[in-house]
């Protein structure tokens, strides 16, 4: 057998492949789409069939009416506004505290030691079991759902960090400290590159955490936002308008894990796991 018949077989195996991966890649989408349109489908038949009553669980189309009919209402783009608002202070804040502590602590073994029966102790909270005393403190204002997020969204930061610098290679860091790097040199040019595929992940989880406890926030505490008219919607007996709410709410969610996967994807092009991707 000749080389050249190698190389040929060699080439077709690889173009195989590379269909194989474009096909798997476009059926996922589709796949996607067909849930939703299933999902949709047996909620418009389950309430028309009697099998849940209509009061409770209203038809697709009663909800997707409700919900074209609030595109226009002033107060509901006021308070879709008021809800990226928190989620984007909570998560920005949240970022900047993560990084900033998890390279501080991650970079001292003695201070991570020091630090981490703490971590693991205050992590565990659910940030909803603060609600009581953010509300006695803050009132029911938008720094009463901040601190919820923030508290949330930090933790999902500072562990990813914290695992990104335990993850550097000593010899590099060894080979850094031989040089006389500098603390602030040898975390740009020897931690950062090995810890940023773990800050970016931690910044792709904070960002649906921070959704959600934007979300709850508004829903319990009652800070203006798209939770806030869920509860109101709910209370006043509006139910296909709550629907079409947490349409929007889940609509939001998709969203921002889009934007997050392409900032992952735009801040780790050169990534070995981006890079595959690029080529399914």
């Amino acid at each position: 057998m000749t080389s050249t018949t190698l190389s040929e077989r060699d080439s077709a195996a690889v173009a195989a492949e590379s269909r194989a991966r474009r096909r798997r890649a476009l059926e996922a989408p589709v796949l996607g789409v067909a849930g939703v349109l299933l999902v949709t489908l047996l909620v418009e038949l389950v309430p028309r069939l009697g099998i849940v009553d209509a009061r409770f669980l209203p038809p697709a189309s009663t909800i997707f009416g409700a919900l074209f009919g609030v595109l226009g209402d002033a107060s509901f783009w006021g308070a879709l506004g008021n809800t990226l608002i928190t989620w984007f202070i909570g998560l920005s804040v949240a970022m900047v505290l993560g990084v900033g502590l998890g390279m501080l602590i991650g970079s001292f073994p003695t201070v991570r030691e020091f630090t981490s029966s703490t971590i693991e102790f205050l992590r565990p909270i659910p940030s909803v079991a603060l609600i009581p005393l953010v509300v006695l403190l803050l009132g029911t204002q938008r720094p009463s759902t901040l601190v919820l997020v923030i508290y949330a969204a930090f933790w999902q930061v500072l562990v990813q960090v914290l695992y990104g610098v335990a993850d550097v290679d000593p010899v590099a860091r060894d080979t850094a400290r031989s040089y006389h790097f500098r603390f602030f040199s040898e975390g740009y040019w020897v931690v950062w590159p090995t810890a940023l595929p773990y800050v970016v992940t931690g910044f792709r989880l904070a960002a649906t955490v921070a959704l959600i406890l934007t979300l709850t926030g508004e829903l319990i505490i009652g800070t203006p936002g798209l939770g806030q008219q869920i509860a109101v919607a709910q209370s006043s007996g509006a139910v296909p308008l709550m629907y079409a709410l947490i349409v929007v709410a889940g609509i939001l969610g998709v969203l921002v894990n889009v934007v997050a996967r392409f900032i992952e994807a735009k801040a780790l092009f050169w990534h070995p796991s981006i890079r595959k991707e690029g080529t399914l």
